[in-house]
């Protein structure tokens, strides 16, 4: 029913802050009328989202989109082609064999940690939860972890950056 009711009237609305995009407008309204279901569970019964409030949060939900959008430069395939370094693979065998005895003196809890958020690249609250620690011990561990290599290798400080 709310789907039927407000649909057609929040996606005129969307792909006019969108300019005419009208397959991102209609992911903009499923999510808008997603949220309104999901907010009705903790509502009275009888309470039903109102236009005004759907309207909002599609118009919420499309400023936070453009917002990262903007904050995502665009990448330059040329540029990046025109200044991409050389393969050498004798130095990146040099590397890797540097990087694996260096994090084999950590501690396991300080490897874990840089394997999680330097090597898989998830944030900091995604590593805890998948370690089952709190996120400020990630960020404690991988702070005194990237300090104990600077401390045991200062000749390979961009390394340990």
């Amino acid at each position: 029913m709310l789907y039927e009711r407000h649909r057609e009237p929040l996606l005129r609305y969307v792909s006019g802050l969108l300019r005419g995009d009208r397959q991102r407008a209609e992911d903009f309204v499923q999510e808008t009328l997603l949220r309104a279901w999901l907010c009705s569970a903790d509502q009275p019964p009888d309470w039903s989202p109102s236009r005004a409030w759907l309207f909002r949060v599609a118009h919420n939900l499309v400023i936070d989109w453009t917002r990262r959008e903007q904050a995502r430069p665009e990448l330059n395939q040329e540029l990046l082609e025109t200044h991409a370094e050389p393969v050498d693979p004798i130095s990146q065998a040099v590397h890797r064999c540097f990087l694996v005895h260096a994090l084999s003196r950590l501690s396991p809890s300080h490897r874990e940690v840089l394997f999680y958020v330097y090597v898989l690249g998830w944030t900091g609250p995604d590593a805890a939860d998948a370690l089952s620690i709190p996120p400020g011990t990630v960020k404690s561990r991988a702070h005194h972890a990237i300090r104990e290599l600077r401390r045991r290798h200062p000749q390979h400080t961009v390394v340990a950056a």
